[in-house]
């Protein structure tokens, strides 16, 4: 089969661990693939998905072959698979806009970016290197709080004529008038959004437990869900002026699945602080206290440790096979099964049981 030809904007973590993993799982079976919640979707596989552009406004990046770029600093996550060869696909330079934070600048250069000396191209230019690429798909892994340039790249994606998978939390597919959902639509373009949920991260876990509190009629009165990190995302949100639309992302994904809504006051979901030496290790403490039976008392406490960008990266696999799947299909506008199964803040929540369900009548074209 062909390739599944993916553009990139932002060669960060998540990228690395993306890229890392396209090679990865060429070198495996089925039967020794761990890791993966599909193996094959639609007759592809993980090794069948090439990065053909990307685009960061890093120095250490800009004008490097991409699979060497993956590795250089800031980047922080693990390294499990480092003998790539050369993609011949060099970063391009992309444009900053509202993608880097101003407080940024004050951190060591290790654990920051340091603003490529290049101009900034045109949308023009952009839109031409998609297109000359080859790419089918658009991988948007900006920094959280990136509105303006995630609208810029989503624009240039639909001009250039791919499909987006928005796996950050700026509103796309959630968009609440709707716009780019008409518009990926009526260019019959497929559309994944909005913020991508790990395999078996903080988010899918306060999900599987709220539900569990719902089913089995435990009244859940308050819960907080607290997490941290060294890698630059947590660094970059450390501006809190960028954080409403990820802290509203993750607040509704647990939201959407309580038996009743929980009062503002009673209920926090949010990234909460930088620690440098956890570099792409995200630990995260969810804490849920309810009434069972007879209206008494309880409260659960949970740790989870997660290295954070492999914990995305298989399910962006699943997400670009599902795009490509829907451009076989000349399906455009929002894929809602692959978005509600994928994402924390797709346009329609669904318990996960169910998105599940959806994702595989999806994938057998049902």
């Amino acid at each position: 089969m062909d390739n599944i030809k993916i553009a990139i904007v932002g060669v960060g973590n998540c990228a690395s661990s993306l890229i890392q993993g396209i090679h990865y799982y060429r070198e495996k079976t089925q039967q020794n693939a761990i890791g993966l919640m599909h193996w094959e979707i639609g007759g592809y596989k993980p090794g069948n998905i090439e990065v053909v552009a990307a685009f960061d406004i890093d120095k250490r990046k800009v004008g490097i072959d991409v699979h060497e770029a993956i590795f250089s600093d800031p980047n922080c996550t693990a390294i499990f698979c480092s003998d790539l060869p050369e993609s011949g696909v060099p970063v391009q330079m992309g444009r900053v806009l509202d993608g880097f934070s101003d407080h940024m600048a004050n951190y060591d250069a290790k654990r920051t970016y340091i603003l490529a000396d290049e101009l900034e191209p045109t949308e023009e230019k952009i839109i031409k290197t998609l297109k000359d690429s080859g790419a089918e798909i658009f991988l948007n892994y900006l920094p959280v709080g990136s509105e303006e340039a995630t609208r810029f790249y989503a624009g240039c994606a639909l001009r250039a004529g791919l499909a987006l998978i928005n796996n950050i939390p700026v509103f796309i597919a959630s968009d609440p008038e709707g716009r780019w959902a008409r518009h990926f639509e009526e260019a019959g373009l497929p559309l994944i959004g909005d913020d991508i949920k790990a395999q078996l991260g903080a988010t899918i876990t306060h999900r599987t437990l709220t539900d569990l509190f719902a089913k089995r009629g435990v009244k859940l009165e308050r819960t907080y869900q607290l997490n941290t990190g060294g890698n630059t995302d947590f660094l970059n949100m450390l501006n809190h002026n960028r954080l409403a639309s990820k802290k509203e992302s993750k607040t509704e994904a647990v939201q959407a699945v309580a038996a009743h809504r929980i009062e503002d006051d009673n209920i926090h979901v949010g990234p909460s602080d930088y620690v440098p030496w956890q570099n792409d290790n995200k630990v995260c403490f969810i804490r849920m206290e309810g009434k069972m039976f007879g209206d008494v008392p309880m409260n659960l406490e949970l740790r989870l440790s997660v290295e954070d960008s492999p914990n995305s990266a298989g399910v962006a696999i699943d997400s670009i096979r599902c795009a490509k799947l829907a451009l076989n299909r000349g399906q455009g506008g929002i894929l809602e099964a692959p978005s509600a199964y994928f994402c924390k803040h797709p346009a329609r929540q669904f318990n996960d049981d169910e998105a599940f369900h959806m994702m595989e009548h999806f994938i057998n074209g049902v």
